[in-house]
């Protein structure tokens, strides 16, 4: 097997070739010793050692998937193109410095398509140092701000302790304008509570044009605006938002109706 750090190396050269511009590992028990027995990632690989985790800050991985979508008819009417981009990008190109090593892996991702284990994504993008927490509902970055993804992990049998520069991140604390929480028009962002689901999803589902093309909070954030998605990327990912969220408000939010 080559050096671990060499490898690392090839694997960063490798996904940022596609977008995936951030990448960082850590080691596997710091992880599980930051989540829920249920979420370890030793329940997914016991003979894992560490966590390598691929994430996108900005819009370049939404335009390597465009070039991808362009050059492949019919991706953008498959059910879930981008994920299926995802997985074919980090299991062919991303992976294959791994598979040269004869470095055994397992590779994870948020989306779980058919169900399966999956992790936590958010506090493996806190504990690997690829971003910090929100008022938002969604993880921040130091440069990129809320312009960022986590979109894969790959669970190796090799120790490795590479973190971020957004380990320790948490900016909403000392934010002075909180611009996020004026830009939302239904309230649904307080400090420090935070994100109200119910508000804000009930708001999407019954005046969904208000909010169909994007999250006026997360554009309001003062962190990284240079680094916003373009817009047809905001209203691809509020679109499939919306959708998998909706079930949650039919079950849990709705009014019910009295017979």
């Amino acid at each position: 097997m080559s050096d671990p750090s060499s490898i690392l190396a090839a694997v960063r050269a490798a996904a940022a070739r596609h977008g995936l511009n951030l990448c960082a590992a850590i080691p596997l028990a710091r992880y599980d010793a930051a989540v829920q027995p249920d979420a370890r990632a030793s329940l997914i690989d016991p003979a894992a050692r560490s966590i390598l985790v691929l994430g996108n800050g900005g819009g370049d991985f939404w335009a390597a998937f465009k070039r991808h979508a362009a050059r492949n008819p019919g991706w953008w009417e498959r059910e879930n193109p981008l994920d299926d981009f995802t997985r074919e990008v980090v299991e062919r190109e991303v992976a294959q410095p791994l598979r040269d090593a004869a470095l055994r892996h397992t590779i994870v991702h948020p989306f779980m398509h058919g169900g399966g284990r999956t992790l936590n994504f958010v506090e493996l993008g806190k504990a690997a140092g690829i971003a910090g927490p929100s008022i938002l509902g969604v993880v921040v970055h130091p440069t990129f701000g809320p312009w960022i993804a986590c979109r894969a992990a790959l669970l190796l049998d090799v120790a490795l302790d590479a973190p971020g520069d957004a380990r320790g991140f948490d900016p909403c604390p000392g934010c002075v304008p909180r611009s996020c929480i004026s830009a939302c028009p239904v309230g649904a962002v307080s400090f420090p509570a935070g994100w109200d689901v119910p508000k804000c999803l009930t708001h999407r589902v019954e005046a969904e044009p208000d909010c169909a093309g994007r999250c006026h909070a997360r554009v309001g954030c003062v962190l990284g605006p240079e680094h916003r998605y373009p817009d047809d990327e905001l209203a691809y990912h509020q679109m499939r938002a919306l959708r998998a969220m909706r079930p949650y408000y039919e079950i849990h939010i709705k009014p019910k109706v009295r017979e």
